[in-house]
C-alpha cells in the first residue's frame, strides 16, 4: 500500500513538472512567434525584446536564440549576431539547426572580411546540409577571398623589403657623401695650411730683402771713408811738420 502510494505522488509531481514546461515552453514559443511578426515587419526593438523573454522562459528554445541572432545581424549588429548564433550552434538539436546557424555565422564573417572564419563557418554548415549549392558557393568564395588576401600580404612585406632595402641604400649613400664632404673639408683645411706655410715663407723671405744688411758697407762707401781717413792725417801731419819747424812746443791749457 505504502509502495502504490509513492508511485501515485511520484507520477502526480512528473505530470505536474512536465505540464509546467509545456506550459513555459508553449509561452516561450508564443514568445518566440510574436518576435517573428515584428521581425517580418522589420520592428527589430520590438522582435529582439520578444525573443529575450522566450530565452528567459525557456533557455533550450534555440529557435528563439537563432531568430535574435537573425535580428542583430538584420541590424549590422555583428559582433552581437556572431555571439548569438554560437550560442544557437551550442543548443541545436538536429544537422538542420546546426547547418543554418553555421551558414549565417559565415555570412556575419564574411561582412567582417574574416574569411578564414567565414570559410570555417562554411564548411561546417557543409557538414551538415552538404547538398546546399548556397554554403557550397560561400565557401569557395571564402577560400578564394582568403588567398587574395594572404597574397596581397606577401606581396605588401616584399614590398616593404625593397623600400627599406632601397631606404638603406640611399642612407648609405647619404654616408658616403657627407664622409665624402668630411674628407674634403680636411683636405681643404690641409691645403689651406700648406698655403698659409708657403705664404709665411714668402712673407718671410720679403721681410729678408726688405731689411738693411746691417755691418756690411758697400764699396763706394768704403772708399770715401779711406779718402777723409787720408785728409786727416795728412792734416795732422802737415801741423807736425810745422811744429818742429818753429821749435816752439805746444801747450795744453787747462781750467782750474
Amino acid at each position: 500500500m505504502k509502495k502504490t502510494c509513492k508511485i501515485i505522488f511520484f507520477i502526480l509531481i512528473s505530470a505536474k513538472i512536465f505540464s509546467q514546461e509545456i506550459l513555459s515552453n508553449k509561452k516561450s514559443n508564443n514568445m518566440t512567434l510574436d518576435g517573428n511578426v515584428e521581425f517580418v515587419e522589420n520592428n527589430l526593438i520590438e522582435a529582439e525584446a520578444y525573443y529575450r523573454k522566450a530565452i528567459s522562459v525557456d533557455s533550450l528554445n534555440n529557435i528563439a536564440s537563432y531568430n535574435l541572432g537573425n535580428s542583430f545581424y538584420k541590424g549590422k549588429l555583428n559582433q552581437e549576431a556572431v555571439n548569438q548564433y554560437k550560442s544557437s550552434i551550442k543548443k541545436a538539436n538536429n544537422k538542420q539547426e546546426l547547418h543554418k546557424a553555421f551558414h549565417n555565422l559565415g555570412d556575419v564573417y564574411m561582412q567582417n572580411k574574416d574569411y578564414q572564419n567565414a570559410m570555417n563557418s562554411f564548411k561546417n554548415a557543409l557538414l551538415n546540409n552538404p547538398g546546399d549549392d548556397e554554403t557550397r558557393y560561400n565557401y569557395v568564395l571564402a577560400k578564394e577571398l582568403l588567398k587574395n588576401e594572404q597574397k596581397k600580404k606577401k606581396d605588401n612585406k616584399k614590398d616593404d623589403k625593397k623600400d627599406d632595402k632601397k631606404d638603406d641604400k640611399k642612407d648609405d649613400k647619404k654616408d658616403d657623401k657627407k664622409d665624402d664632404k668630411k674628407d674634403d673639408k680636411k683636405d681643404d683645411k690641409k691645403d689651406d695650411k700648406k698655403d698659409d706655410k708657403k705664404d709665411d715663407k714668402k712673407d718671410d723671405k720679403k721681410n729678408k730683402k726688405k731689411k738693411p744688411q746691417q755691418n756690411k758697407i758697400s764699396p763706394e762707401q768704403l772708399k770715401s771713408l779711406l779718402k777723409a781717413m787720408d785728409n786727416e792725417e795728412k792734416k795732422v801731419q802737415d801741423k807736425v811738420n810745422k811744429s818742429k819747424i818753429k821749435g816752439t812746443p805746444l801747450k795744453n791749457k787747462k781750467d782750474w
